[in-house]
């Protein structure tokens, strides 16, 4: 099991814009066979800065889905939409594995 972890920088002043780009997203990570942990946007400190976290199955599904989304119009239209609206400023990805008890 994978967890990518995005932490975005966005336009402070397009955080709904940020928020729809967000609700797009969710069922596509899901549709793809990731479960979405779920989008954490500004509310105390930093105006700027949202995260998002969201499970594979293997860091081979995780490839999978990315190679998929470039091809999937849903995901285009997402991709699109966050480029038009230029809600987004920069991100960076990371992955991490659960410990458990």
């Amino acid at each position: 099991m994978v967890t990518c972890y995005l932490r975005y920088v966005i336009n402070a002043s397009k955080v709904k814009e940020f928020e729809t780009y967000a609700k797009m997203w969710i069922p596509l990570v899901e549709k793809f066979g990731g479960q979405h942990n779920g989008y954490f946007l500004p509310s105390e400190g930093a105006s700027n800065i949202a995260l998002a976290l969201f499970t594979f199955p293997s860091l081979a599904a995780y490839e999978e889905y990315r190679i998929k989304s470039f091809d999937d119009q849903e995901c285009i239209k997402a991709f699109k939409f966050a480029e038009e609206t230029n809600c987004i400023v920069s991100y960076e990805r990371s992955f991490f594995r659960p410990v458990f008890a």
